[in-house]
């Protein structure tokens, strides 16, 4: 029986679709144009490469938040949202995070051939994004529990993946690039702020101390018009 839910999740490609969202495909993309803009000419062979890395990357952090949500009793049948593996699809926990740290090896094969092409600094910043990825819903202070998560998720995702992806491309990082990134790194953080305000009860009668729950409903409702309107 076990095995059939495996299987039945597997093939499911909503499954795999609300597991990456656009989110980590966006700033690929930004920073593979921009740097076309400058250089004239793509490494496709990185521009791929990065393009799934990104892919797994959030792929595993979802993950992992749908384990931790779960084993943490966030998640029930009642729960809406883009989780629901485990406990509308059927999947078990361990094998939720079986699929994280496969996808998180994947990334890191990938991450090597990044760095053989371009330069092993990467090794340390990426090593510190999939450590925040596994830390914002994992270990005993999760990021997603404190009023941080938008500026961690807007600035690793949105900023740095733009900026690596146009690092690859052109060999530097330029402010120009970095200013170009900040209507990704707002959007992006507002995703989580969307989702806070949906969990608001759920979460603060949980023990969370998100932006969301800080500010009230209405609060963040005005905050995210402001930010939206930045962007």
């Amino acid at each position: 029986m076990i095995v059939e839910r495996k299987r039945r999740a597997m093939r499911s490609f909503d499954f795999w679709w609300r597991h990456a969202l656009t989110a980590s495909l966006v700033p690929v993309l930004l920073g593979t144009v921009y740097a076309y803009t400058v250089v004239e000419h793509i490494r496709w062979s990185l521009f791929l490469a990065m393009l799934l890395a990104s892919f797994l990357i959030q792929t595993a952090t979802n993950l992992f938040n749908e384990y931790y949500d779960y084993v943490r009793g966030l998640d029930t049948k009642d729960s809406v949202g883009i989780g629901g593996t485990i406990v509308h699809d059927g999947a078990t926990p361990r094998f939720v995070m079986s699929l994280a740290l496969g996808a998180y090896a994947i990334a890191l094969l990938l991450g090597v051939y990044i760095c053989c092409e371009s330069s092993w600094w990467l090794a340390v910043i990426g090593a510190c994004f999939m450590l925040i990825g596994y830390l914002y819903t994992g270990g005993p202070y999760p990021i997603a529990a404190s009023p941080f998560g938008e500026i961690f998720a807007g600035l690793c995702m949105g900023g740095g993946i733009t900026c690596i992806t146009y690092f690859i491309q052109t060999g530097e990082v330029t402010w120009q690039c970095f200013w170009l990134s900040m209507p990704i790194v707002l959007l992006i953080g507002l995703i989580l702020t969307s989702n806070n305000i949906r969990d608001r009860v759920g979460d603060e009668a949980n023990g969370r101390k998100t932006l969301a729950i800080l500010l009230g409903h209405r609060g963040a409702v005005r905050f995210m018009a402001i930010i939206f309107a930045i962007a």
